[in-house]
């Protein structure tokens, strides 16, 4: 009973202070023209734009304040303006030290005074943080940016204590909900620490919220009677398409470079893969830099420095830490593989075209990127395992589907698109068939019917397809009439159905439950009243690999690709140079070699050296005739040469196969060579035979010898010289005599052969 009774003048004084702030604030009356005097004085802009001027006057007269507005709707001036007019200094909650310093930065350019914006956090050292807190005491400083960690930090809560606190701005409010796509569990505490500091009005702003998560923050922030500020979340000028994940590194730089010094980030899963990719781009003459949490802090502000100052145009940064860079002109976001929830993907492409200019977002995909999100997600505590999941899943539903992109974005967040085409998707400008679904919507909907709408979208599939699982049989549904009446179509095309259904508002999905699916009003009324209902099927992923690299091309793709007529030239002169050099033509050249050739045609050695199996030895030994061929062939035939082929890779690209060269250089055993690395000896060999097929010379003998028969050994090599087709270890195999030679022997004498003849 105590413990209720002092919750109870606890929530009394809250609500006697919040009533106080309010008449105090409301006195701070700010007529129209003097608004837009301090709107031109400190940003120079005449007018405001969407909801800013409703936003900022409800702060200025001292109310909790929501706001959820697109990246690029200005949200950052609705708590800006405020701040510079309002005595006292505004507590920014931000959680990126990239985004402090940005906004700081952008702050300093508008007023004279450096002290007006500060921010505190880990990046300055103890005179630098002297040197804010005095600012502050002064009355300086309007805007002090604080993450959230180091606004719990004892010694600041003692010094904010000490300043008046005009208000408190939660930038990416989105952080504080377990269901908002970057979770920070610090933001759940900001509440307590506001109120330990002294109550005053709260603005939570966000670019990315579904209702449920408008909720959650809210309700943690203790303001659910705030007035709230929702603007549309399309962005009409960005571009929206989802590609196959094949052969994606040469992908990324053919659509960079046919768009020369325009600005673009590139998102990646893994820091490894940030390096890699952005190593790569500057290898193939693409100003490129890294970003990651990773990188020591001073290069990481550098880096960003050098792309908001244009001296780079492509920033590489990982999905998970985020760049938090306010800068208008970024032409593309590309996503290399796909982020864990929609709300991270919307934010993340929302920073293209934030002028309202030219903003094309690409993502890549394929099901590996799925996988991989799953394998970090089941680390979790299971509450946490459903939400990442669920979330996952929204995502996959999204890159795979047929429908119009911009609808299935608007829907998520809670909004209407009423147009059935936007015209700005790869899904609209490449519709597929339409199709009349009434029989499968139908069934779809008698499914949920029967099964009581207590399950997920995965459990009502596997009912309409009769899959038969434990927990399927447990519930007795698979003795029901609907029972595997949809098993002839495919789990994908059963996704497709739901996932329409939801947005013809047939079906609802309840978030609260973990994504279980229920019948609207709407569907009912299908079910008495079926009527035909055009939909279309999903986008087919299953054929896209991942491929790590992205720099080799699968044979059966290059093959399709390359132009038969010089093939044949190719081939032709190959069999000549075999005859002159009497060596056998798979040690000059591959086939693969030949067909990349035909895709790319390249007329001098150096981008001979790009096309699969050359390295500098087989280029400079062997090219000569080849490009003057192909050089020929171009201008007789009038050939535009695609300006995309090179992709060439770091020297260090593979730490593998470095320490291979150098240790067997050392003579070093190769089993003790592949224990080093992990590797079995036969992976071993397999990187040995990429390295001298790519033309590095390699000295095994000293292994050979102690490991081949000297007889097996001369005539393994005899065989390869000279009765040989091409270089397969099983038609050498039966030649030999399996019972005689094993692969290793003849894999070890063949690597010997090829260095030597080849290299």
């Amino acid at each position: 009973m105590k413990k209720k009774i002092i919750s109870l003048s606890s929530q009394f004084f809250l609500s006697f202070c919040s009533l106080f702030h309010s008449l105090f604030y409301s006195m701070i009356y700010i007529d129209d023209i003097s608004l837009h005097e301090h709107l031109r004085k400190f940003f120079g802009f005449g007018k405001f734009i969407g909801d800013q001027e409703a936003i900022i006057r409800n702060v200025l007269n001292g109310n909790d304040t929501f706001v959820l507005m697109p990246t690029g709707g200005g949200k950052s001036l609705c708590y800006q303006l405020p701040a510079l007019i309002m005595k006292g200094t505004a507590i920014v909650v931000s959680p990126l030290i990239a985004l402090m310093k940005n906004q700081v930065d952008n702050m300093r350019s508008f007023v004279l005074d450096d002290g007006v914006a500060h921010f505190i956090n880990s990046s300055l050292n103890r005179a630098a943080i002297q040197q804010v807190k005095d600012d502050v005491l002064s009355g300086k400083t309007k805007m002090l940016y604080v993450a959230p960690e180091s606004l719990m930090k004892e010694e600041n809560v003692e010094f904010l204590q000490q300043v008046k606190i005009s208000f408190y701005a939660i930038d990416e409010a989105h952080c504080i909900s377990e269901w908002g796509h970057d979770f920070r569990p610090e933001y759940r505490r900001i509440r307590a620490t506001v109120n330990e500091l002294g109550v005053a009005p709260i603005i939570a702003l966000t670019a990315t919220a579904t209702p449920k998560v408008q909720h959650d923050i809210q309700k943690n922030l203790g303001m659910l009677s705030a007035a709230v500020f929702k603007s549309s979340f399309n962005r009409p000028n960005l571009y929206y398409e989802v590609r196959q994940k094949v052969d994606v590194v040469r992908e990324i730089i053919k659509y960079i470079k046919q768009r020369p010094g325009k600005s673009g980030i590139i998102y990646c899963l893994s820091r490894k893969r940030v390096e890699e990719l952005a190593e790569t781009l500057c290898l193939n003459g693409i100003k490129a830099l890294p970003y990651h949490a990773g990188i020591d802090s001073a290069i990481r502000s550098a880096n960003q420095d050098k792309f908001l100052m244009e001296e780079v145009d492509v920033i590489v940064a990982t999905i998970a830490f985020g760049m938090g860079i306010d800068k208008p002109d970024v032409r593309f976001v590309i996503h290399y593989d796909i982020p864990k929830s929609l709300e991270g993907y919307y934010q993340e492409t929302g920073r293209a075209g934030r002028d309202h200019g030219e903003g094309q977002c690409i993502a890549f995909y394929s099901h590996k990127d799925v996988q991989r999100l799953e394998k970090f997600i089941h680390g979790k505590p299971l509450p946490e395992q459903e939400i990442g999941r669920q979330l996952l899943m929204e995502t996959v539903a999204y890159v795979e589907s047929s429908v119009c992109r911009r609808k299935l974005l608007l829907h998520y967040f809670g909004e209407d698109y009423s147009v059935e085409r936007c015209g700005c998707c790869d899904n609209c400008l490449n519709p597929k068939v339409q199709f009349d679904g009434k029989p499968y919507v139908l069934l779809v909907l008698k499914v949920l019917q029967v099964i009581r709408e207590k399950f997920k979208p995965e459990y009502v599939v596997d009912v309409i397809r009769g899959k038969t699982t434990s927990l399927i049989r447990s519930y007795k549904h698979d003795e029901l009439g609907v029972f595997g009446e949809g098993e002839k179509q495919s789990e994908q095309f059963w996704d497709a159905i739901l996932r329409q259904s939801i947005l013809h508002k047939l079906i609802r999905k309840d978030i609260e439950q973990y994504g279980l699916l229920a019948l609207t009003e709407k569907g009912r009324a299908f079910l008495d009243n079926p009527h035909s209902i055009m939909l279309v099927e999903n986008q087919d992923f299953t054929s896209s690999d991942d491929n790590d690299t992205g720099i080799s091309i699968a044979s059966k793709s290059a093959a399709a690709g390359s132009d038969k007529v010089l093939f044949a030239l190719l081939k032709s002169l190959l069999a000549s140079e075999s005859s002159r050099r009497n060596l056998p033509p798979f040690v000059i050249f591959p086939e693969t070699s030949l067909r990349d050739m035909a895709i790319h045609y390249p007329t001098t050695i150096k981008e001979l050296l790009n096309c699969q199996g050359v390295g500098v030895g087989k280029a400079q030994k062997f090219g000569l005739p080849f490009v003057e061929l192909i050089a020929r062939y171009v201008e007789e035939n009038d050939i535009v040469r695609p300006q995309d082929m090179i992709v060439k890779s770091s020297p260090h690209k593979s730490a593998n196969k470095v320490f291979i060269i150098r240790s067997i250089d050392r003579k070093m055993d190769l089993d003790d060579i592949a224990a080093a690395k992990k590797l079995k000896l036969h992976d071993l060999l397999s990187e040995i035979e990429s390295i001298v097929n790519s033309g590095t010379k390699l000295n095994i003998n000293y292994y050979i010898q102690q490991h081949v028969d000297e007889d097996k050994h001369d005539e393994i090599i005899s065989y390869f010289y000279s009765k040989a087709q091409n270089d397969s270890i099983q038609e050498a195999l039966a030649a030999l005599g399996a019972e005689d030679f094993t692969e290793t022997e003849i894999r070890l004498v063949r690597i010997k052969f090829l260095s030597e003849q080849g290299n």
